[in-house]
């Protein structure tokens, strides 16, 4: 597939018609140099892809987008479907191709291209076959931007982020994963529900692997400032652990009820990976629980395994990460976490 993108040729010789329309203004000086444009690519155009790819146009995050997926015509139409809507959008330049080279100079790239699981298939064999599959996709990407920050959303996206650390030879602070961002949204929901106070109200973090052995860390949530948990203990409220407990599983369980009924997730993670596209265009120092290097944090050790922490976002991709607090109890369930994912890691032979 050729390289497409806008352009402001019509008619038979590729007639430029900015003549006709416009004057220039005589005895004007130069224009003056203008700040580099942002430019997003998004690898992968199905469901999740753009759903991310519409979020970032409407929310006008990028000057330029670039798709990329291996079926030439689905990347097409879903381009064109783009561009058809410029008038209701920000003046974004949208272009796509099977080629990499299409996203040369991108200040962020979003991964989200992956294999899905067969019936029968186990969870193993399926990251072999989307380790094989970022072996075509990251060295391209790298090379075409080689000051790019990743952004992994491709699943499982623990150890996937770890494969692209490797692949793309890119220090830590550029490459992160989606990770638990989307979790954490859905775990400020359901408390905020629980409640009756808005979400934004609610600050609640979902830690370590995204699957079923993150966890939720209670201790540090709170809502309008109050620490949830030290106020019922310190005005006598009684709570069961076991409610807790069953919020964090209908956490865990929201993306397979979401696919149940719909067939894929789409919508929520467009908005969480936007989300996370803003705080480092902008340079928002926004605090997001991220795929992150844990290595030597809360007592995290044994090889280089990459799970979500709270981290600070920035322009430089990952600032720092925060030292939030945690009991004993939610340390050791996050170590066990990592081991987890490392143990999948080892399988690997990266």
């Amino acid at each position: 597939m050729e390289h497409s993108a806008s352009g402001s040729s019509l008619g038979p010789g590729g007639l430029d018609l900015t003549n006709a329309f416009f004057k220039p203004i005589h005895n004007s000086d130069p224009p003056l140099p203008s700040n580099r444009c942002t430019k997003v690519s998004v690898v992968g155009v199905g469901n999740v892809g753009m759903a991310i790819a519409q979020t970032i146009l409407t929310q006008d995050l990028a000057d330029e987008l670039a798709l990329v997926d291996s079926k030439p015509d689905k990347l097409r139409g879903e381009m064109l479907d783009l561009q058809h809507a410029a008038a209701f959008l920000p003046r974004t330049k949208i272009s796509a191709s099977v080629d990499y080279s299409v996203t040369a100079g991108s200040d962020l790239c979003i991964v989200t291209a992956g294999a899905r699981q067969n019936p029968g298939e186990s969870r193993l064999n399926l990251l072999q076959r989307n380790v094989a599959l970022f072996r075509h996709i990251i060295p391209p990407l790298a090379k075409a931007s080689p000051d790019s920050i990743l952004i992994i959303v491709s699943n499982p996206v623990d150890v996937l982020t770890y494969v692209a650390w490797k692949l793309s030879g890119f220090p830590v602070n550029r490459v992160l994963g989606s990770g638990t961002n989307l979790d954490s949204s859905r775990f400020r929901f359901l408390i905020a529900d629980h409640l009756d106070v808005n979400a934004q109200d609610v600050q609640a973090f979902i830690v370590g692997e995204h699957g079923d052995s993150s966890v939720a860390l209670w201790s540090s949530i709170s809502v309008g400032g109050i620490p949830v948990l030290s106020f019922l203990e310190k005005n006598q409220i009684a709570y069961e652990k076991q409610t807790l407990e069953d919020i964090h599983q209908s956490v865990v369980g929201s993306a397979y009820e979401v696919i149940g009924l719909k067939g894929y997730t789409s919508w929520a993670i467009g908005y969480s990976v936007a989300n996370l596209a803003r705080s480092i265009i902008r340079d928002q120092r926004k605090i997001h629980p991220v795929t992150v290097l844990a290595r030597g944090f809360y007592g995290v050790d044994g090889g280089d395994v990459f799970l979500s922490l709270p981290a600070l976002l920035g322009r430089n991709g990952v600032v720092a990460v925060t030292n939030v607090h945690m009991t004993d109890e939610e340390a050791e369930k996050l170590q066990k976490s990592a081991k987890t994912i490392l143990e999948m890691q080892s399988q690997l032979g990266l």
